[in-house]
């Protein structure tokens, strides 16, 4: 699935750099994450950057965005040419 940048996120500003996919963006409040976008890193690292670097722990699964790891592999393919 995508992953979602919760209300509890400080706008510390170390997500954004870390994501290979450059999904996350400054929204009008706090980060967000564009599902189109986000693959968790599949195809890049072994586990999202963005949470390793999150100081707060405020990044989660997004339930309006479910995609199995298949879904998210072809979904790096096609983001990075490789479909």
């Amino acid at each position: 699935m995508s992953l979602l940048i919760t209300d509890e996120c400080i706008n510390c500003d170390v997500c954004e750099p870390e994501c290979p996919n450059n999904a996350i963006s400054v929204g009008p409040q706090i980060y967000v994450i564009d599902p189109a976008l986000c693959t968790e890193c599949v195809g890049h690292y072994d586990t999202p950057q963005c949470r390793e670097v999150c100081p707060v722990d405020c990044i989660i699964g997004d339930p309006q965005h479910q995609e199995p790891a298949s879904e998210l592999e072809q979904k790096f393919r096609r983001l990075t040419g490789q479909a």
